[in-house]
Parts: C-alpha cells; sequence; structure tokens
C-alpha cells in the first residue's frame, strides 16, 4: 500500500490526530478541502491513511485533492486503488463517480452513479453529479432528467437548481435555464457563479443591461471574479460601449494575464472597430506568449493571407502533429486554421481536408434536431398566409428598422456597410433582439405566445407592443438616427411578422450564388448556431428550406416592402445596386455610401477585415476550384454534378 504513503506526514500530525475517530478527521479533511485549504486536507487524509490504509473515503478525498492541485497523474495512480477498496455500497459508487468524474473519466463516472441511484434511488447527490457528468458527454435533455429527479428529491439544492440552468442553456431553452439560476439564487443569495450563470443567460436573451447588473452583483461577492469581467466586457461590446468594454477585459487579463480568451476578444473588437492592424499585432504577440494557444492562430488566421514559408502557418502544422492530444474544441479550430492558410496558398485539397474534418469534429459535439428544425420552417409558412398578412397596419408605425436577412456569407455584411455609410443611418450589426421580442410575447392572460403558431390568436395591440418593444431596444444604440440596420441573417424566418410588427420597415433580402454560399458557411467556424452548416447534406436541405421560406415571403408580402439584391450584381454594378438599396429605405442618395470601406464603424462578422476594402470580386465562384470535393452538395440541391464553370 505504499502507493499512498510516498507522501510523509509529520509524527506529531500523526500522534494528534490518534485522538480523534476516523470520521472526525475525515469531517475535518472535507471542511479543509472545501474551504480550499487543500495541504491541510491533503495531511489530514495522509494522516488517516497511515492509521488505516483501507480508508475508502480518506482515499477518495485524497484523488479529489490532487485534481484540484493539478497532479492528475497521481490522482490517476490511485483511482485503481480506490475501486478496489469500494465497499459496492450506492455511497460507495457515488464517491468512485466523483474521482472519476475528477479524472476525466466521464464514461465510467456515468457508470458508477447509475449504479449508486439502482441502489439508491433517493441518493439525490448521486442524481445532480450524474445530471454534471451527462452534461460532460453533451447528453443535455438527460442532464436535465437527472437535476429533475435530484431536486424533487431535495428541493432546497441550490447547486442542482444552478446545473439544471446550465443544460437548459446548452438545449438553447434560455428562458427555462434563467428561472433556475433564480431559483438557485434564492435558495443561495451569496453564490457568485449562480449570479455569473444567470448574467451570461440573460445575454443570450439579449437583456445586456440586466446582465451587466448580475456580473456587478457577481463582482461584489467575489472580487477577482476573471469571467465575470471578461463576459461584462462582452456584453458591453454588444452594447457599443467600446472603451468600457476594452478596460474590462483588460481587468480579466490583469487578475489573469494567460487568459486566452480576454486576448482574443481584445483582438476581434479591434478588428471590428477597423483596426486591423492592431488585431494583427495582438493576436501575433499573443502567440509568442503562448504558442500552443491554438484560438490565437485561429481568430489571427482572418486578420492576415498566409504566404509561402508562413511561421505561424508552420506553428500550425507543428501543433497538428500532436493533432489528437488536443481538446476537441481546440481540434475544431486548428483544423479551420490550417484550411485558411492553404486556401490562402491557393491548395485547395488540403484546406478542403481540413475543412471537412473540423466540420465533422464539430458536428459530433453539437446537438441539431434537422427534421424539426425543417418542420419548424415549414409550419411558419403554413401559419403566414395571404388571410394573415392581410392584417398589415395594426403594428407599430415607425419607419426606422432595415432588416438585412437572408443565408450568412450571401453579402449582407456589404450591404449593411453600403447603408451606414449615409449619414442619416446607423448600422447596428448583427442584432438578437427580435427573436428576444417574440420570445417575451405573452397573450391577454400572461401566458406566454409560442412563435409561430401563437401568432395566430394575437390581437392588433399585440403586433403594436411588439414593434414598440424591438423599436425601444434599436433605439438604444442611436436615438436620433432616420434608420437603424438589423442584419442577423437568420431573422429570414420572422419576415412575416417583422411585417406584421413593423409595417413600414424595409426588409432587404442578400443573395449569392448557392454554391458560393453553401461553401462559404462550410469554410467557418461559427462563434454559435447555424447547426446545419456543418455537414454538407444538412447545409444544402437547410438552404432549400431557406429558399423555400423566401419564395412564400415573395408571394405573400405587399409590393415594396422587400427588396432582393444579389451580391454578383453588386459586384458589377455598386452604384447602381447602391442606389437601389439606398432608394428602397427612402432616403436621399449619398456619395459616401460608395465609399462604404472607408466608413469607421464596428463591423461584427468574421469579414471585418474584407468590408474595410474597396469592392472586389474574388469571393464570386469561390466553390470552382473546390467543385469534385462538393459532390454530396450538389446531389441535394438539386443537381448531382457541378454547373459548368462560369466563363469570367
Amino acid at each position: 500500500m505504499t502507493l499512498f504513503l510516498r507522501r510523509r506526514v509529520p509524527g506529531w500530525f500523526v500522534k494528534a490526530m490518534t485522538n480523534a475517530s476516523v470520521p472526525d478527521q475525515l469531517r475535518l479533511a472535507s471542511r479543509l478541502y472545501e474551504d480550499g485549504n487543500l495541504a491541510a486536507a491533503e495531511q489530514t487524509c495522509h494522516a488517516i491513511l497511515t492509521l488505516e490504509q483501507d480508508q475508502f473515503d480518506a482515499l477518495c478525498l485524497l484523488i479529489l485533492i490532487k485534481c484540484r492541485q493539478r497532479r492528475r497523474q497521481e490522482g490517476a495512480r490511485l483511482l485503481s486503488v480506490a475501486r478496489q477498496r469500494n465497499p459496492r455500497t450506492a455511497q460507495g459508487w457515488h464517491k468512485c463517480g466523483l474521482v472519476e468524474a475528477a479524472l476525466g473519466h466521464q464514461a465510467e463516472a456515468l457508470v458508477s452513479y447509475d449504479r449508486a441511484v439502482a441502489l439508491e434511488p433517493g441518493h439525490a447527490d448521486a442524481h445532480r453529479n450524474r445530471g454534471n457528468v451527462l452534461g460532460d458527454l453533451r447528453r443535455f435533455t438527460e442532464a436535465v432528467a437527472s437535476y429533475d429527479r435530484a431536486i424533487a428529491l431535495r428541493p432546497d439544492d441550490a447547486q442542482a437548481h444552478n446545473n439544471r440552468g446550465g443544460a437548459l442553456r446548452d438545449l438553447n431553452r434560455f428562458a427555462e435555464a434563467l428561472a433556475s439560476y433564480d431559483r438557485a439564487i434564492a435558495l443561495r443569495p451569496d453564490d457568485a457563479d449562480a449570479h455569473y450563470n444567470r448574467a451570461n443567460v440573460l445575454c443570450d436573451l439579449r437583456q445586456l443591461n440586466e446582465a451587466l447588473a448580475s456580473y456587478d452583483r457577481a463582482i461584489v461577492l467575489r472580487p477577482h471574479h476573471v469571467g465575470a469581467y471578461n463576459n461584462r466586457g462582452n456584453a458591453l461590446r454588444d452594447l457599443k460601449r467600446f472603451d468600457e468594454a476594452l478596460t474590462n477585459f483588460n481587468r480579466a487579463i490583469a487578475l489573469k494575464p494567460d487568459l486566452v480568451a480576454a486576448y482574443n476578444n481584445v483582438g476581434n473588437m479591434l478588428g471590428e472597430l477597423g483596426r486591423l492592424e492592431e488585431a494583427r499585432q495582438l493576436f501575433a504577440s499573443a502567440i509568442e506568449r503562448t504558442p500552443r494557444a491554438v484560438s490565437h492562430y485561429y481568430y489571427l488566421s482572418a486578420f492576415k493571407r498566409f504566404t509561402v514559408g508562413d511561421p505561424h502557418l508552420a506553428a500550425m502544422e507543428q501543433l497538428a502533429r500532436d493533432m489528437p492530444a488536443l481538446p476537441d474544441d481546440e481540434r475544431i479550430r486548428l483544423h479551420f486554421a490550417l484550411a485558411k492558410g492553404y486556401a490562402d496558398l491557393g491548395e485547395h485539397e488540403r484546406s478542403f481536408h481540413h475543412i471537412r474534418e473540423g466540420n465533422a469534429l464539430k458536428r459530433r459535439r453539437i446537438v441539431y434536431n434537422e427534421a424539426e428544425t425543417l418542420r419548424s420552417m415549414a409550419r411558419i409558412r403554413s401559419v403566414f398566409t395571404d388571410e394573415l398578412m392581410r392584417v398589415g397596419g395594426n403594428g407599430h408605425p415607425t419607419h426606422v428598422p432595415v432588416f438585412i436577412v437572408g443565408m450568412p456569407r450571401s453579402g449582407s455584411t456589404l450591404v449593411e456597410q453600403i447603408l451606414a455609410s449615409h449619414p442619416m443611418v446607423f448600422g447596428a450589426g448583427e442584432l438578437r433582439d427580435f427573436g428576444g421580442c417574440v420570445a417575451r410575447l405573452v397573450d391577454r392572460s400572461g401566458a406566454p405566445v409560442h412563435f409561430p403558431d401563437g401568432v395566430q390568436t394575437l390581437a392588433a395591440e399585440h403586433f403594436h407592443r411588439l414593434g414598440a418593444d424591438y423599436l425601444g431596444r434599436i433605439r438604444t444604440f442611436h436615438p436620433t438616427a432616420q434608420r437603424i440596420t438589423d442584419k442577423m441573417p437568420g431573422n429570414f424566418n420572422f419576415v412575416g411578422l417583422i411585417h406584421l410588427a413593423l409595417p413600414n420597415a424595409r426588409i432587404i433580402h442578400t443573395r449569392r450564388d448557392p454554391i458560393d454560399i453553401c461553401l462559404s458557411c462550410f469554410s467557418r467556424l461559427f462563434a454559435s448556431g447555424h447547426q446545419y452548416a456543418y455537414d454538407l447534406r444538412e447545409l444544402a436541405r437547410y438552404y432549400r428550406a431557406y429558399e423555400a421560406q423566401m419564395a412564400h415571403w415573395r408571394r405573400v408580402l405587399p409590393a415594396g416592402v422587400m427588396l432582393e439584391v444579389q451580391y454578383e450584381d453588386v459586384v458589377a454594378d455598386l452604384e447602381g445596386q447602391a442606389r437601389r438599396i439606398v432608394a428602397h429605405c427612402d432616403l436621399e442618395w449619398d456619395e459616401a455610401c460608395l465609399a462604404f470601406h472607408s466608413t469607421e464603424r464596428a463591423v461584427r462578422t468574421f469579414s471585418n477585415s474584407q468590408v474595410r476594402q474597396p469592392i472586389y470580386g474574388d469571393s464570386i465562384g469561390r466553390w470552382q476550384p473546390y467543385a469534385k470535393l462538393l459532390g454530396p452538395l450538389f446531389e441535394e440541391l438539386g443537381g448531382g454534378a457541378p454547373p459548368e464553370p462560369r466563363s469570367d
């Protein structure tokens, strides 16, 4: 049993502990562990094991201590001994699950928790921790069920409510997640992490000012809460309060100088503001500090063009030699960064290999119910009939909003930049506010209105209230602009409701060659959402559903509400198309719209460096070098074979 006696325990400590019972010693060790006094907790465990070498509980606690001390190899060596000492009771299996999960053996931990709850169905801690492991395994629906069982057994378990909120958030069930966090805080008001988690889901719901208040509460409770400062910066960034955002990011970095996420946030914000060279330099210097931080290379790839012999590409290739040892998230980003590097060099097959591998890894890590997504889109078309659309005129009469909709990578950023260059227009970027307003809709009884079916039950006052709610939100970005653009592409599903709530709003549908759109989506690692984009066949089927959606809106919308803009036409005739766009928004022409690349504003998109350049056509026909690799895409789009290459 010398395995766990390597660390010498002072004789005076052993002698002092002999006067206490083993249960008392274990309680002391547990309390020291919970208080963060790991050295004393470890010493206490060794004292127990010196006196009673088969003490299973002390052995398990020692493994947890070593995990928190980042001495995981030592903990792993002790795990086999702990399994041998397991008394095979519900509590024994529960403790085995704890140490297995701490060591990253999630599948084994799940087996242990299953055995614990089979022996003792009322073991609330085992149900809660089983939920934690299911969450780690990305089985979020099952995780929620485990948390529900734990809460049924122990309704005042604040940690179970908090963790349940995390699983619901991963399922994009944000309102339910918020309710779970609120319950956790009601039970334990001084839990900084619960306030922090609440703030994060409020950001998901676009309730940014309320999120700031929750981040502030988390920081009051834990002044060195690095995550709260970093994510508070993200909320401020979304509110266009860039100087304050930078202050928060820098505070997070000061607290944790190796915080990769904060450096990435600063670099990307500099890119949004058009300070591209500063962004490049920041990521390059970040790589010098942490040369194995894959995300730095990934974000740098958006701000530079790789050339033969590029040292950053060589460094990524070196990292790729150890690809299996990297966490999945880093492997995904490395694949996409390498794909960008090889594409810049014209090595299209090597580039596509990494695109395909990165997408396959990402697809395995996300929850995407394709059947439900396509069924929901079809349901929208069935709800927004000609008859319903004739209700028009009952919404809010404002002329301020301009919605730019379509597929991602369809030219929406270019169109918004043209409009935002007009002195009477404020470009707000991709806003999730309209969807957030829809999610908060309630009927006269106060019950939630579920989109799309619930729209049929709404009265004129509801449409007006929805429009007023949205207007109030976008007015916070600019109180006097004649027009404010919202270029959230996915709002194409809300086009009918947008018109009912805001009949004088203008809608611009950006279009582009479908194969170029799909390849461009497949080549990008989206920050969130767009779960359809990581498999070529699923992507093509989603594109066809989107086309059906837009065909429906063309049919039921009144003339003059929606303008369709083809990206290739904008490239071929910038002034002609820019004049169409400006006229559609009922604005006088302004020559500044032709110098869109000179407009100083925040542009939050992976292509923010592209809109800082004059118009160019390099992206047209981008798919052609990849034609022989895109068979599944062509088949699902209905052609079966690639189209003939364009003569130009």
